[in-house]
């Protein structure tokens, strides 16, 4: 396919790179919402997800809110697919829209039944998770992205 840019400076994205980066974002991601509970849960004694009866590793919301997790990740990385290909100022949008994410993520909690305990566990959680794929999406976009120079005396570019 023959794309006819416009002409200045335009990105272009190796979508393998940034996809293999939000596939290990996901996996990071999961991985701090299951350290999260036990850590709750086993340190700290506090009800994340589960009744205190539970146990350390909580009941079968602990695995889907992991996955949950990762599934926003994977979500997050086609944003900013979206918006490399589509916006100027990608990784400042992207910025906005996941600090406004996280934010909304962190304070939810807040507005439902249970211990402040629980709901300030759960928070730090969703923050943690927010800042983790907000860095690391970013940056493996910082990685994946090629800015092209189009115009007079630039060659057309071929995807």
């Amino acid at each position: 396919m023959t794309v006819q840019p416009t002409q200045g400076g335009a990105h272009a994205v190796d979508a393998g790179r940034l996809w293999a980066g939000g596939a290990a974002t996901a996996v990071v991601a999961g991985l701090i919402a299951v350290v999260g509970i036990l850590v709750a849960r086993g340190v700290f004694d506090v009800p994340v997800l589960a009744p205190e009866g539970e146990g350390t590793w909580g009941d079968a919301d602990t695995p889907q809110y992991a996955l949950w997790c990762a599934l926003a990740a994977l979500l997050a990385t086609g944003l900013m697919h979206l918006l490399v290909i589509s916006t100027p100022r990608p990784l400042r949008f992207f910025g906005w829209i996941i600090a406004l994410a996280t934010l909304a993520a962190a304070f939810a909690p807040f507005v439902t039944n249970g211990s402040t305990s629980s709901k300030v566990a759960t928070a730090v959680i969703n923050l943690a998770v927010g800042i983790a794929i907000g860095t690391l999406v970013s940056g493996a976009a910082r990685s994946a992205m090629r800015t092209r120079r189009t115009g007079p005396g630039y060659p057309q570019v071929r995807y």
